[in-house]
């Protein structure tokens, strides 16, 4: 059972652990960018001297991989709780579909 100090180490770890991944995933899309294209990511895709195409593919490919990172990051930290207390993480509810064994 999930007491007072779960929920709230469940919102600290949660906030900044998804943070975290976010600039580890920015951080290695930049490089890889940079080492297939050969120059820097646009820093405002939205400026209008940003080629349409790279604006839109750096705005997909950005999007993406920042959304997988905090995916993982947050399924494995749902996991560990889940070990931890033998409950769901405050805020998450079950879907309604029933999940294959890893």
């Amino acid at each position: 059972m999930a007491n007072a100090l779960d929920n709230a180490s469940w919102k600290v770890i949660g906030g900044v652990g998804t943070i975290l991944a976010g600039n580890v995933a920015k951080n290695a899309l930049e490089k890889t960018y940079i080492s297939i294209t050969g120059k820097e990511p646009p820093a405002n895709p939205e400026d209008p001297d940003v080629a349409w195409a790279e604006a839109v593919g750096w705005a997909v490919l950005s999007g993406v991989v920042m959304a997988l990172a905090r995916l993982l990051f947050s399924r494995t930290a749902a996991r560990s709780y889940i070990k931890r207390t033998g409950e769901l993480p405050p805020g998450l509810e079950r879907d309604d579909q029933v999940a294959e064994k890893d």
